[in-house]
């Protein structure tokens, strides 16, 4: 049996493209990142499974082994991206390691399966870090689905092949995101407290599937703890409508914490839906009708094309001109970002869009072909051939100016959306339609205020 760690050393060219997926990823998909509770992850050399919530299809892992640079990570993806030789070769450097389904790879294929768990089980015992997702798909809200068992039995069997002598240690962190679908938003990575099998290695050894229960049980109510759970499925939106309103805000700040800083969004969110789970076991009925109130709220305001913060802010007409003039002003500016940047906004929206049928797939795929596509063509190569005809200068001017006119024309857009929202808002023929809406908006936050503490 294997005792001692031999930790794989990154090739110099996965460095170099992890150094460019966090330009891509930290430096302009996501608006800000935060890290929290990174002091609770063991040494680099520890055999490690990092256990995590699944919210967002590529960008969870991608975001934890970006963040995480200083030890060796392994993940386990779907089989079907393998397929190719030079695919398979690259993402087995990366440490991605193929995971066989039935519904798609066939009976037979899952049996490879196997094989995949023995490397996940090695890396391990190496002292290097396997991430995985225990609820083997990703979910499409803000809950936490039901775990399989293959993530314990590689940390077990990775015990038994350092002869139950080293801790196999596991980590449960969960992700979190203020938005799924677009780029320009906030994530957070959250790591808990580290879990010790060594605990269990006599009972595993007796009890197998019994200790697998029992610590499944436990990392899972660890994760819990971490992530947003909204478990009223049947209230889901109009939990998460309210969260994010400006009761959410009220709710956040009366409680202690400061709204627009993520992680303390997080734990206020958190507290609240306890909160409103508590509010509907002990007044049902009053409930149910909040949670009606707030449907037909979120519906008319989605029809009107409208946001919950134009109703705190209540702008005027001259806010709309105000608004317009700076559009105008500074429209010369967003035509010269937007040409060299174009395809960062065309193909999300037009084509990813059309072809993805599960949205939360939505923001990986912008994220990938951003990173494989868009900008190699529109940043490098673009670069390169503006230094072959009109100089170094010229070319490097535009290599170091294209992440800003990206910026730049995002906020650009952004500014235009809130206008559109103002002017619907602000529109005589919505005069009415908004004041109802507003007395209703209001009607709900008061009651929530007698029955939310």
């Amino acid at each position: 049996m294997k005792t001692t760690t031999t930790i794989r050393d990154h090739s110099l060219l996965l460095k170099a493209f992890r150094a460019y997926l966090i330009y891509v990823n930290t430096g302009l998909y996501f608006r800000r990142e935060h890290i929290v509770g990174l002091e609770n992850l063991p040494p680099n050399g520890t055999p490690l499974l990092i256990v995590s919530n699944h919210q967002n299809c590529l960008n969870d892992p991608l975001c934890v082994c970006l963040a995480l640079t200083d030890r060796r990570m392994n993940f386990i993806a779907r089989a079907n991206v393998f397929q190719r030789p030079i695919f398979n070769k690259a993402l087995r450097a990366m440490g991605l390691l193929p995971a066989y389904r039935m519904s798609f790879e066939g009976y037979a294929a899952v049996n490879k399966n196997r094989e995949t768990m023995d490397d996940a089980s090695q890396a391990i015992s190496d002292g290097e870090t396997l991430m995985m997702f225990p609820e083997a798909g990703h979910q499409d809200k803000r809950w936490l689905g039901e775990f399989k068992l293959g993530y314990l039995r590689i940390a077990f069997d990775a015990a038994e092949k350092l002869n139950f002598e080293r801790d196999v240690m596991i980590v449960p962190s969960c992700n979190h995101y203020a938005c799924y679908f677009h780029a320009r938003s906030r994530m957070l990575i959250k790591f808990g407290k580290p879990l010790s099998l060594r605990q269990y290695y006599d009972s595993y050894r007796e009890a197998p599937r019994e200790t697998l229960a029992k610590v499944n049980m436990l990392v899972r109510s660890k994760i819990d703890e971490l992530m947003l759970n909204i478990e009223d499925l049947d209230n889901y939106d109009e939990i998460d409508f309210l969260r994010n309103s400006e009761y959410g805000d009220i709710y956040a700040f009366e409680h202690g914490f400061k709204p627009s800083y993520l992680p303390a969004r997080l734990l206020a969110d958190k507290q609240l839906v306890v909160a409103l789970k508590e509010a509907a076991n002990k007044h049902p009925e009053e409930m149910k009708h909040i949670y009606a109130d707030t449907r037909h709220l979120r519906n008319e305001m989605e029809r009107i094309n409208i946001r919950d913060w134009l109703f705190k802010r209540k702008p005027s007409s001259a806010t709309l001109t105000l608004r317009a003039l700076v559009l105008f002003a500074l429209l010369p500016l967003f035509v010269i970002a937007i040409i060299p940047t174009a395809l960062l906004f065309i193909i999300p929206k037009i084509f990813i869009a059309r072809l993805i049928k599960d949205r939360m797939f939505l923001g990986s795929f912008n994220l990938a072909v951003s990173a494989l596509i868009t900008i190699p063509i529109c940043q490098f190569l673009a670069s390169i051939l503006i230094w072959i005809f009109c100089g170094g200068w010229w070319a490097l001017g535009y290599f170091v100016a294209f992440p800003l006119m990206f910026l730049f024309a995002w906020e650009y857009i952004r500014l235009l959306h809130k206008f559109v929202g103002t002017r619907n808002f602000t529109s005589s023929r919505n005069r009415a339609e908004i004041a109802r809406l507003d007395a209703l908006r209001n009607s709900i936050f008061e009651r929530l205020a007698d029955l939310v503490k």
